[in-house]
Parts: C-alpha cells; structure tokens; sequence
C-alpha cells in the first residue's frame, strides 16, 4: 500500500509514509471487509458512512504539513483512522463526530493503539469547530461542503492550513485553505468525492438525497 499507492503516485512526506505504515487499517474497517482494508478503494463504514481510499487520507494529511504536538482539529471522525494516523505522527487531535455510535466505536479503535492520550472524540456538529479551543494549526474535514465552512476557516491559526472537499454532493474539489492575517490563500488539490457534510456549516439538518458513493475518485 505504502510503496505502490502512496509514494508511487507523489506522497512524499516520510512521517506520513511512516504513519500510514505503521496503523493497521484494518482495525478501522468492518470485520468481513478487512481483507480488503489495504484495497486502492473506500470501504462502507457503520450508519452509512466511509473510510476513504488510503491515497486520499495520506493526500489530506501531507497537505497539513504535519509534526509532532501540532494542534489539529478533524471534523468527521468516521472510523478514526484519519485521527489515528495523525497521533501516530505525533499531533494532538480533537476529533468532532456527529454519530454517537461511530465515535464510540472510534475510541474503543484509538484505544486499542494506545492513542487516546494524543485524541479525543467528541460528539456534534463538527461544521462548527470548536471556537472555545481555536486557534488550530490545522483543520481536516472528511466529508463534503457546499463552501469552505467560515466558522472553521476563522478558528485557523496565523499560517494554518484547512483541507476540506468543496462541491455539491455528487462531486467535489478538494481545497486548501492557508491563513495569512486575515487574507484565506485558496488552492484546489483535485476532483473528490465524499459523503455530505451535515450541519449548520454543512449540507443542513441531513436532509441529503444522492446516490450511494463512497470515498475519492480514483486516480
């Protein structure tokens, strides 16, 4: 997966490929799909949700320029592989999930690998932030904005980095967002496609009809 999906299509950040080698995936996946957890593929997760392609989240991750005790907030918990691979590069992660089932399920994962002293999960509308723990160093958003979500770009610290996937439901453009002062450097980074983010900085109250799609497009 490293050698042949990862630093054979450009990741070249070495804490990433480390990090990437060393979470076992399928500890992220549902049990009768684990022989395909190192697939060049997104995987269903519980509640109708994904784990993206391995390319995807290593994409996502290198472009947050990461180092060890970087502040960084995930919106999306998902299966809590994104936050896994950042802890396993040494960040402090506050991970925001709207589904209490999978943030249960991502803590006892996190648990497992002895992560949760560098992450916590929380439960709500992630679109949000967290205002009362800004400024972050970077934001990840795993799911899918109709806009870069305003209240997530303010909580940026000077030279954060936002990476979010911006589009209707069907198909989006993955975005990096850079904070220079009060000037947002906007930088598209490739077609995508996501599952809807739901909240008040997202696609609404969930109310989103589309056809089942899981994860990146390939490359």
């Amino acid at each position: 997966m490293v050698e042949r999906q990862l630093r054979g299509r450009g990741i070249r950040d070495e804490a990433v490929l480390a990090a990437m080698a060393a979470v076992p995936r399928e500890l992220f996946v549902p049990s009768d799909l684990s022989r395909h957890a190192y697939g060049d593929e997104a995987l269903p997760i519980e509640v109708g949700q994904a784990i993206s392609q391995p390319y995807i989240v290593a994409q996502m991750t290198e472009m947050l320029e990461p180092r060890p005790g970087m502040r960084v907030l995930e919106v999306g918990t998902g299966s809590g592989y994104q936050a896994a691979v950042l802890a396993a590069i040494g960040c402090r992660v506050i991970t925001i999930e709207r589904h209490a089932e999978l943030a249960a399920t991502a803590v006892a994962r996190l648990a497992q690998l002895d992560l949760l002293d560098l992450v916590r999960v929380e439960v709500g509308d992630g679109s949000l932030g967290r205002p009362d723990e800004a400024p972050f160093e970077a934001i990840v958003v795993t799911a899918a904005a109709p806009a870069v979500p305003v209240a997530l770009r303010e909580q940026l610290a000077e030279g954060g980095r936002l990476v979010v996937p911006v589009g209707t439901p069907e198909l989006q453009e993955m975005v990096l967002v850079v904070r220079h002062g009060a000037d947002f450097e906007e930088s598209p980074a490739g077609a995508c496609v996501f599952v809807p983010l739901v909240g008040a900085g997202g696609f609404g109250d969930g109310q989103v009809r589309r056809r089942p799609f899981f994860g990146r497009l390939r490359l």
